[in-house]
Formats: structure tokens, sequence, C-alpha cells
């Protein structure tokens, strides 16, 4: 039968909607037919700088609304002791894809045109999940090294200093493929800018630049930043470049990307890392406003709003029901958190001590969210220590995948927990940023093998604001976190036994080689 316009015209619209609605309904359950006969697929998705207190699932005093991710907590599983591997970004990166503690290889992070910290042998998630047939894709801040000296002129020659030294565009031969970045390491596919404030200043697809920069970085072709300072590195950019159109480009591609995987024999495991709330902070214009934290705030919203996209996307393309969604972040708000609170009174790592770098929890103890269908119930809070590292010997558990003994060496797998048959499946953690300065969590305990936790700033104002004694210029801090979760009552002086059980203890952690109850001896 053949229609025509004029014959959709003589049809009541009331027709016309239930005959739309009836496609609509006809097309979700044919993906979700599909889905039942497959893995689950998984969602990642990864803030940047982000505090704990900022969503308000996590602190109803929080001035930044987050209804989407409010509602993930509320149909999902929400850890209330959930860490990333370090106080910084490359590092907790690395742990999250490998299921190893990033100390055991480096602790710094990638710079400017560095190369990659996955060694060839690294088995990471994405390859593990390929093994059992799954696309994979990384979309948005990758930070983990490129080999960029593959792509550079041998005749290129630096320009500037120190610091500021950088290429110019001209030291590139940007029509080569780029090596040793996403997709060597187990991606299928992979868009996004590497880093929003490291050069190159162009979008990067799968390995190749779609537009070769042409010009220098230069700030004052963007419209002004809201917060803060840029915080960019010189290099090449594409000279119509346009930071502020980070989250909305790569928001599009990440929906794009979970509508086409609906009609797909496989599942997918799609990494979506933000590169928000971390500087340069650049809401876009219609968040401005929309929280009480001044633009940091705004930059969250606009972070929950992309979460909402990717989530909803699941939703209309009918594989809600049949994906893992986790929310996470690789470390605590940068300093800018002092001021924010002076000012609007919103300390973002509510109720924690610390900032990014920090080994105080505030630089690791990040929100934690996991959607399970059939495993986790809708609503459950958990107080067991996590870790993101954790995640890809769950996965492995829920796959049937066998994981080597040279891999995922502190990846513990927590489908009991997530199922609810324990209560606990980790009792220690090690937090480090730098390499020296180290945190062990044992049960209640926080042994801090340091004159402090600091690393971003010490700021006296605040301490005195929120009532912190003076430094007793010890050698090392004790906390019981049960008990003093902001960390101000030290209780080294008190249990010198307590603190040399936990140095023993951090020794051997670090001497062994690994901490995953599958490898013990």
């Amino acid at each position: 039968m053949v229609w025509h316009d004029y014959d959709l015209m003589r049809i009541p619209a009331s027709l016309l909607y239930s005959i739309a609605c009836s496609f609509l309904v006809a097309g979700l359950a044919h993906a979700a037919k599909k889905a039942e006969n497959r893995p689950p697929n998984i969602l990642i998705l990864y803030a940047d700088d982000l505090g704990f207190g900022d969503l308000q699932c996590y602190h109803p005093g929080s001035k930044i609304p987050t209804p989407n991710l409010d509602r993930l907590a509320a149909e999902g599983m929400r850890f209330t002791d959930g860490h990333s591997s370090s106080g910084i970004c490359t590092p907790s990166r690395y742990a999250l894809l490998t299921g190893r503690h990033h100390w055991r290889d480096f602790h710094g992070i990638v710079n400017a045109f560095g190369g990659s910290v996955f060694k060839p042998e690294r088995l990471t998630m994405p390859e593990m999940l390929k093994e059992k047939g799954y696309r994979t894709a990384a979309i948005g801040k990758w930070h983990l090294g490129w080999n960029w000296d593959a792509i550079r002129k041998p005749d290129a020659k630096p320009i500037g200093e120190g610091r500021k030294q950088s290429w110019g565009p001209e030291a590139f031969d940007w029509s080569k493929p780029i090596p040793d970045g996403p997709l060597a390491h187990g991606f299928d596919h992979y868009f996004g800018d590497t880093v929003i404030n490291f050069p190159p200043y162009c979008w990067i697809e799968d390995d190749r630049v779609p537009r070769a920069p042409d010009t220098l970085m230069d700030t004052a072709k963007w419209k002004p930043i809201k917060e803060g300072n840029w915080e960019c590195r010189p290099g090449p950019m594409i000279s119509d470049w346009d930071p502020y159109q980070n989250i909305p480009t790569t928001t599009k591609r990440g929906v794009e990307y979970i509508e086409t995987q609906a009609d797909a024999e496989e599942p997918f495991f799609l990494y979506f890392a933000f590169p928000s709330p971390h500087a340069p902070i650049i809401p876009n214009d219609e968040f401005d406003g929309k929280s009480g934290a001044g633009p940091y705030g705004d930059f969250v919203v606009e972070t929950d709003d992309a979460c909402g996209q990717l989530l909803r996307a699941l939703e209309v393309s009918g594989q809600a029901d049949n994906t893992i969604v986790v929310f996470s972040a690789d470390n605590g708000p940068e300093h800018y958190a002092y001021a924010r609170d002076e000012k609007y009174g919103h300390w973002s790592p509510h109720p924690l001590r610390g900032l990014k770098r920090d080994i105080y929890e505030g630089g690791h103890h990040v929100p934690f969210l996991i959607k399970w269908p059939g495993v986790t119930e809708a609503g459950v809070v958990n107080s067991a220590l996590v870790s993101q590292i954790d995640l890809m010997a769950t996965f492995a558990s829920a796959l049937d995948f066998e994981l080597p003994d040279d891999a995922a060496e502190d990846s513990h797998d927590l489908l009991p927990l997530l199922r609810g048959e324990v209560e606990n499946v980790r009792s220690t953690h090690v937090h480090n940023t730098f390499e020296d300065a180290w945190a062990i969590r044992d049960g209640d305990w926080l042994l801090i093998a340091a004159k402090d936790g600091y690393h971003s700033r010490k700021f006296q104002a605040w301490e005195k604001r929120h009532d912190y004694p003076a430094d007793n210029d010890a050698p090392v801090e004790l906390y019981n976190l049960a008990e003093d979760i902001g960390q101000r009552n030290d209780l080294a002086g008190e249990h010198p036994e307590k603190v040399e059980e936990l140095k023993a203890l951090l020794a051997k952690i670090r001497e062994q080689g690994h901490s995953a109850p599958r490898l013990a001896k």
C-alpha cells in the first residue's frame, strides 16, 4: 500500500499519534528483546575534579541542583565511602581502567604531548571486555598519553622556555595517525580533545585529527572565563577553537553512540569522561545562575544535564534495562573551593577535609553511584569501603572472565556487595598522590604516613572557620573515620600501637605487588 501526503491529511491527529506510539513501542520492544540475549552494556560517567558534597544526593544542603544524578542514585546504589586511586587526574584514570593502583607504576600526570602510561602487556578494562564480545568506545577526556613523537617532524624546534615551552602547529605532520592512544589499549573508537587545557586544541577522532591546528593557543580569542584561570598550556590550536563547546559536542557524540548501539548484536562499553568541573570553569550561558555556588556550581549543573541526556538516550533507545551505569569522579575539587566556601557558603567536599592532590579524604573520597538492573536494588545507600579499582574485577566476575595473575592486581569483586549478600568486600585502601606521602585505610582507621595530608594548599582561614585545631607538628596523623569523618582529631599520640600496625600493613601492600583477594597466598 502506498501512502500519499493527502492521505495522511485525512487521518485524525489522534489516530496518527496512536500509530506513532505503536511504532515507538514496537521499536523499544525489539531493542529490549535483543538485550535479553546479550550481556549488559556498561556506561561509565566520569567527572573531573568534583567534590563529594557537590551532588544533592550526597549533601542535601548543597547549593547545586543535580536532578539527573540524584535520580540515578535513587534508581541504583549510592556508596558513601567510595574512592579513586589518586588525588589527581591521570593516575585515577589508569587505576580505574586497569584495576591496579597507579603508584605501582607512576605518580604524576601525563603532561602536554606526553607518552602513554600503559605498557603494551598491561590488560585494560576495554581489552578485557572486547575479549567478551563488547564494542568499546571512549569519549571526552583521555589524559593517559599518546605517542606524539611519531608524528613530530624530525627537524621540529620547540618554542618558549621552561613550563611555557611547547611546539608550534608546524612541528607535526597532522595527516598521520597518532599511535598509542585509546585505540592501542582496547577502545574501538575515540572522540575528544584529549585534555581540555592541554594542546593540541582540536578534536581527535579515533587516532587522527579531523582538522589540523593552524595557529597557537590564544585565550584572547575565546569568550571570557567565568571563574578562576584558564590554566591552559601553550601549543597548537585550530583558529576557531571554542572550549565552551566541549561538553555540548562530546555529549552529542555520546548520545549518538548510544543510539546507534540499540540494534547491535554485541553489548557496548562506553567510557564517557567529562572535562568538568575541572578548570577552566566555563559553564555555557544557559546554565549561568542555575546554582547558588557561582560558575563552578553552574558547571556542575551543566555536567548533570549532560549526564541526563546520556541516560535519556539509554531509555529512549530501549537499552536502559540492560545497561550498567557507573558515575564517579577522578578526585576532589581544585583549590578554588576555598574561595567558593567563603563567598557562597558551599564547601564542595562536605563533610570532608582536603582537596585535589591531598591525601586527606577530600582529595580522593568521591561520589560513587552504580545502577545495575537486576543486581542493585533501587535507592540503597551502602557505607562499605569501595574503590574505582574494583570495577575491573567486578565486571570480570559478572562475565566469567578469568583474570590472569598479572592483571587487576588490586581489584576486588563488588558483585556480592551489589547483590546485598555481604556487608564488605575490602577493608583496606592505600591513598596516594605523590611519591613522598602516603595514607592507608584499614577498617575505620586512617593513617596519614606524613606530617599532614595536604598537597594542594593549606588554607588557615578555612581551617579556623571550620574549627580545625592547630597542627601538632607530629610526623604522622591517625584518625578514626567512624567518629571523625572530617579528620579533626589526630589520635596518633594516643594509639602508637595502631600507628605501627598500619605502617606495617602499608609496607606489606606496597612490597607484595598486589592486594586483590584472589592473589592472596
